[in-house]
């Protein structure tokens, strides 16, 4: 007796059926959780926007700082006006208490600040508005 050979199952519709049996997740459904999550982080930066503008403010706990929507125009000028408040010169951790920056953005603002030569270096973490 002969054997009859059955229908051969291509590559494609044993690789098809692998993904749905065990729910292999496929490039396009990455694709759209990642645009999920880009809508959800656009929309929960809109509310922390909202918030802000209404004097809500946020916990300090919180690892963003309070104003990281701004750019950094504003925020060095910010940085700018809190040392002008203070003619004797002020300390980097009452610049870092009084706007809410980070450590890392506070010495970026205060290194482009001195190198533009609007602030002068009294001491050692004590500046001046030039």
């Amino acid at each position: 007796m002969v054997k009859k050979k059955g229908k051969s199952v291509s590559f494609d519709a044993m690789v098809k059926f692998f993904i749905q049996h065990y729910n292999i997740p496929t490039k396009r459904d990455v694709d759209k959780l990642i645009e999920r999550m880009d809508r959800l982080e656009k929309a929960i930066k809109v509310s922390n926007l909202y918030s802000e503008s209404n004097g809500i403010s946020r916990s300090k706990s919180s690892k963003a700082s309070p104003s990281a929507s701004r750019s950094a125009d504003s925020s060095t000028r910010i940085v700018l006006e809190v040392i002008k408040r203070f003619k004797k010169g002020v300390g980097f951790s009452e610049i870092r208490k009084r706007t809410g920056f980070g450590e890392k953005k506070l010495r970026n603002i205060i290194y482009r600040l001195h190198k533009t030569k609007k602030i002068a270096r009294k001491s050692r973490g004590i500046y001046i508005a030039s």
